[in-house]
């Protein structure tokens, strides 16, 4: 590993983009600490608490993607999250409406115009976006110094150019880096939590409010469920397909072995997104209506560890990963490329047993990458409840880090191969996400 590392460095072209990687994130978390004009910082930061750490609010789960920038106002407030949803809305809209059906079947200029269309949207939902955070920021007691029309315009302005200028980090990061920019925003942001977190356990430990057993159980969980994580995410069940040889003109075409590789958790991190979306959005509603009973009774039975949440939420977690699946891949129009260029499933007969037969290993496939997926969700839970843990660790968060992970590890190893280095691993190939 530390071999492959150095060899990174002895490469000039792989060096320079790891180095404008690593500076551009570097940016990002400086403006991170940047505030919006006209804030408390401090009261801000008291007010969101425990939320700030993934918790109990659709606005705590919102500073969680956005690496704390919310629990701070910074000017990155919104961090990427604006142009993830548009981009999920326009990767839904190409399933079920036959104007983006229609792009992303053009090919390079399609995808221009639904990159186009991203940006647009992105700037919308930045500005509904900052409308709602802006609101909340006054409505918080003590945390705006004069919450006016001006303030308002000015956040707002500054918001959205932050959503905008993180997007072209993240652009100039997949041009002229390493990895996928918008993806490794994302992840500077979570991780940049751990190293706090870890302070904080260890200061427990001092003060005699956990054990070092402890400490060294929770190590090995962390440890078993991100291999784990990493397992299921890397998982793909291989469909055999053979090509009929075609004779055109002189040349003979197909006659080869392939196979389509189905991952085991297509939908990645979208089910869980949705899920906490929707269960933490009628407790945010319920926090402006403090003195409701009604209110209240549905803040604790829909509070993270109540036995209803918790069903609630693996039951969605396991429905948005079936629907996201049957949004994004289509065993009909998989069956129909095959046959047209004359490849089929042994034993399969070309068309819709091709299409059933696809869609009864999806259905298989799915189920246990959801519940795993459904049980990575829950274990803050768990480990706060069990060990104490000062932090989040696991849900979302860790399944984003591990992902991203491996596709920049991915894209590492491509080029140390590349140029005939060894890369991380020895004997077989590190897949990325993407397979």
């Amino acid at each position: 590993m530390l071999k492959s590392i150095s060899n990174i460095f002895k490469i000039p072209d792989l060096k320079k983009k790891v180095l404008f990687t690593a500076l551009i994130l570097i940016i990002y978390r400086l403006g991170s600490f940047i505030p919006i004009p006209g804030i408390n910082a401090k009261a801000i930061e008291e007010f969101i608490g425990s939320a700030s750490q993934g918790g109990g609010n659709l606005f705590g789960m919102f500073d969680l993607f956005v690496g704390g920038n919310l629990g701070r106002a910074s000017v990155f407030a919104l961090g990427i999250m604006p142009y993830i949803t548009t981009s999920i809305v326009m990767q839904l809209l190409g399933g079920v409406i036959p104007f983006f059906e229609r792009l992303k079947k053009e090919g390079a200029e399609g995808q221009k115009k639904i990159a186009q269309y991203t940006r647009y949207g992105t700037v919308v939902v930045a500005s509904f976006n900052a409308i709602g955070i802006t609101m909340f920021l006054r409505s918080i007691e003590g945390a705006v110094y004069n919450p006016g029309f001006f303030f308002i315009f000015t956040s707002v302005l500054t918001m959205v150019t932050g959503v905008m200028f993180i997007m072209w980090l993240g652009e100039q990061i997949t041009e002229n880096g390493i990895g996928n920019g918008i993806s490794l925003i994302i992840f500077a942001g979570i991780i940049a939590r751990y190293p706090q977190g870890f302070i904080s356990m260890f200061q427990m430990v001092q003060a005699g409010a956990m054990s070092i057993f402890m400490v060294v159980a929770v190590l090995v969980v962390m440890i078993a469920v991100t291999a784990s994580v990493v397992l299921v995410t890397e998982g793909v069940r291989k469909i055999p397909v053979q090509y009929a040889k075609r004779i055109v003109g002189r040349k003979v075409y197909g006659g080869q072995s392939t196979h389509i590789p189905l991952k085991v958790n297509t939908a990645g991190v979208i089910p869980i997104i949705f899920a906490q979306a929707i269960l933490m959005f009628p407790r945010t509603i319920a926090t402006f209506f403090k003195d409701s009973d009604f209110m209240n009774t549905i803040v604790q039975l829909l509070s993270p560890g109540a036995f209803l949440y918790t069903f609630f939420y693996v039951g969605l977690i396991i429905f948005f990963a079936y629907f996201y699946t049957a949004m994004v891949l289509n065993p009909i129009e998989m069956a129909e490329n095959m046959k047209k260029y004359g490849g089929f499933i042994p034993g399969r007969k070309p068309g819709k047993r091709t299409a059933d037969y696809i869609n009864s290993v999806l259905v298989r496939i799915t189920l246990p990458g959801a519940i795993f997926f459904a049980f990575v969700a829950v274990l803050p839970q768990f480990m706060q409840q069990w060990a104490n843990l000062p932090f989040y660790f696991g849900g979302t968060g860790l399944i984003i880090i591990v992902g991203v992970a491996l596709d920049t590890l991915q894209q590492i190893e491509s080029q140390l191969v590349m140029r005939h280095y060894d890369g991380f691993m020895k004997k077989g190939k590190l897949r990325g996400r993407k397979g």
